[in-house]
């Protein structure tokens, strides 16, 4: 029987790939897809007129279902929204803003919606916009993340017996206990970015993706709070903002280090120490770039052995 994430999406498992930024193109989409899971085209780094390409790609490369996620507060979002509608893309994943406002919009163009939130809160704020599901992201997860930090176990059991709606967890989830660990405290589906991240298929860097695969327990952490909070990898980029906000920087002065391009820098150009990296805390239990293929057999038969060991003496009181 399939579960809602399932039925929803039109999908073999209820596993969808996070839209990273610079991690996320055409490619890793359509391997997430081909494999049974929900690719998604991170569009936080793609002009309007290159998410076209990739969506054109995608659709060569894929007949199954994939989507583009959009974070709203970039600068196109409004225009990368009208390409998505005009290619034909069925499945949308908000991030970074509002549900409100592309949700109807999109949804009036049979597009099902999901958005991403960090709190309960903004749970219910996107089940009252009309999403179609809602990623509860906890904060171990990488990249930008919300300013409650609460962890994806008492996220996820929160919302889930708050909302109504199909329910996906995100954040610190790398391995088929991890999925079985989020399903069993109410999630309908899990998103992972990071195993993701550290694929053959990803746009990223070959210099990020090792720099994934060597990072250790305590690598990264959770910085630039006063802008929007972001997930690093501990490089000197990172030691240059801690710095500055241990001195009480003011918001001006940590937008001027940051500059731009700073992502770019780091991820998809492979700068490892003036660049921004991110990436989740689940990282340290990567150890190896491997395609999409072989990340979903992994996956699946980690979550089997994860379910008959749930079903023996070892988890009965």
């Amino acid at each position: 029987m399939k579960n809602k994430i399932q039925q929803l999406f039109t999908i073999a498992y209820p596993i969808i790939q996070g839209g990273m930024v610079w991690n996320s193109g055409w490619r890793l989409a359509s391997a997430v897809s081909n494999s049974g899971g929900l690719g998604l085209i991170g569009a936080g780094s793609l002009k309007p007129e290159v998410l076209k390409e990739h969506i054109v790609k995608a659709k060569r490369a894929t007949s199954q279902p994939f989507g583009v996620n959009v974070p709203i507060f970039s600068p196109y979002a409004e225009e990368q929204i009208n390409v998505i509608i005009s290619s034909g893309v069925k499945v949308v994943f908000t991030s970074a803003g509002s549900p409100n406002t592309y949700t109807s919009l999109l949804k009036s163009h049979g597009i099902l919606v999901a958005h991403v939130v960090s709190s309960v809160k903004f749970a219910l704020k996107a089940e009252l916009a009309g999403v179609d599901a809602v990623v509860a992201e906890g904060f171990e997860a990488g990249g930008h993340n919300g300013r409650e930090e609460t962890t994806t176990f008492c996220l996820i059991p929160d919302v889930a017996s708050r909302v109504n709606i199909p329910l996906i967890a995100a954040g610190g989830i790398a391995t088929g206990e991890g999925i079985l660990a989020a399903m069993t405290l109410g999630a309908d589906g899990v998103q992972l970015g990071s195993r993701f991240a550290a694929t053959e298929e990803a746009s990223s860097h070959p210099n990020f993706k090792q720099l994934i695969v060597d990072a250790k327990e305590g690598d990264t952490e959770l910085r630039l709070k006063q802008l929007a909070p972001v997930r690093l990898l501990k490089n000197s980029f990172y030691k240059q903002i801690a710095a500055l906000e241990a001195q009480g920087a003011s918001v001006e002065k940590l937008k001027d280090a940051l500059g731009k391009g700073r992502a770019m820098k780091g991820m998809f150009e492979g700068d490892l120490i003036e660049g921004e990296l991110e990436i989740g805390q689940i990282s340290s239990l990567i150890s190896s770039i491997l395609p999409v293929k072989v990340v979903f057999e992994q996956l699946l038969e980690e979550y089997r052995l994860a379910v008959q060991l749930y079903e023996t003496e070892k988890y009965r009181f």
